[in-house]
């Protein structure tokens, strides 16, 4: 007697070391936790004869829902499926589409899908699925983002700028300016010849060219943005202005507001104008006719799809990807001696 007390005090001791590390195990575990069908066997075979004892033991399942295991493996029947029948995956399309196309809460998207007639979802469901997916379930509100601001005036939208750079000329280095005036959703662009002085004078004669390139490359301008340099002028907004144009001024310490004209100075510089030194004016004016070529009919943007701005402006290019078959010579077409580089099939 002796010996067989000492051994279930024993077992006492393992079992209550084992109820404490599956408690800490458990409480790292979500709240929920799903069981495969072989291990809900496993778990009925050894608990049928367990008693009360298993309302202390169970901890991943409740207690109860083990006894109904065991009732039912007992009558043969064949367990329920657990949860809730998942949406279908075309209405979950819907649903997004809705989301995505509008800025609609997930009430209104509810009432529309009752217009349609598909009365299977609840609100809690259409929200669920707008969670899951990273929209959020309230109706947007106020004037909204910046970038549905970009969005819906990307057509008529130009963003101007100015850029410099040190030239070297007969008396000594000397800063030429350029402005730049670049359409949103097309990536064009219309740069001015440089200058030493970007006087009243310039300005007004470059606003006024700008207008007339707009109204032959048939590019509406309904917005001209533009930060605060002083040499934006009142008389320099007045010319857009009377050709329709609304002027809107950035922020203050705010160039993520020009941001596209801004990357495209940042792309010239880069690509083209840091690798020379300049001699000149005229050298200047060549070195960026040559990049806004290559620019415009042979390089492939990745804010377009990898097209080229020619392209998508009907206007054809050098650099346009060719229906020929792959073992068609390629040829390379070469500016700025080397600098910039246009791969092409040859013609037939």
């Amino acid at each position: 007697m002796v010996i067989a007390g000492a051994t279930q005090k024993e077992l006492a001791r393992h079992v209550r070391y084992l109820k404490i590390e599956n408690q800490i195990l458990r409480s790292k575990l979500p709240k929920r936790v799903s069981v495969t069908p072989q291990e809900r066997k496993r778990l009925t075979r050894y608990a049928r004869n367990l008693g009360s004892a298993l309302n202390e033991l169970a901890t991943i399942v409740h207690p109860d829902t083990i006894r109904r295991w065991i009732r039912e493996s007992k009558k043969g029947r064949k367990p329920a499926k657990v949860g809730r029948r998942r949406t279908a995956a075309d209405i979950e399309k819907l649903i997004l589409k809705l989301a995505k196309g509008n800025a609609w809460g997930y009430t209104r998207i509810l009432g529309e899908l009752r217009k349609l007639q598909i009365k299977s979802v609840s609100r809690n469901t259409v929200k669920n699925i707008l969670i899951r997916n990273g929209f959020d379930p309230g109706p947007q509100r106020g004037v909204g983002t910046w970038d549905e601001f970009l969005k819906l005036h990307a057509k008529t939208l130009w963003q101007c700028d100015f850029f410099s750079k040190r030239v070297l000329t007969s008396k000594g280095f000397r800063d030429l300016f350029v402005l730049v005036f670049l359409h949103v959703e097309s990536r064009r662009v219309f740069i001015t010849p440089s200058t030493f002085k970007p006087n009243e004078a310039w300005m007004l004669k470059e606003a006024a060219a700008f207008r007339q390139y707009v109204k032959a490359t048939g590019l509406k301008a309904k917005i001209v943005m533009h930060d605060r340099d002083g040499k934006f002028m009142p008389e320099f907004d007045a010319v857009l202005k009377e050709s329709g144009a609304r002027i809107v001024r950035t922020a203050v310490r705010a160039p993520n507001q020009n941001a596209f004209v801004e990357r495209w100075i940042q792309s010239i510089k880069q690509e083209a104008l840091d690798h020379f030194i300049v001699f000149g004016e005229d050298h200047f004016n060549y070195l960026i006719s040559e990049y806004v070529e290559h620019y415009l009919t042979e390089r492939p943007h990745q804010g377009l799809g990898n097209q080229l701005i020619a392209a998508n402006l009907g206007k054809g290019g050098t650099g346009q990807v060719s229906d020929k078959p792959p073992d068609e010579p390629i040829h390379c077409r070469e500016r700025l001696g080397g600098l910039l580089k246009d791969y092409y099939r040859a013609a037939a």
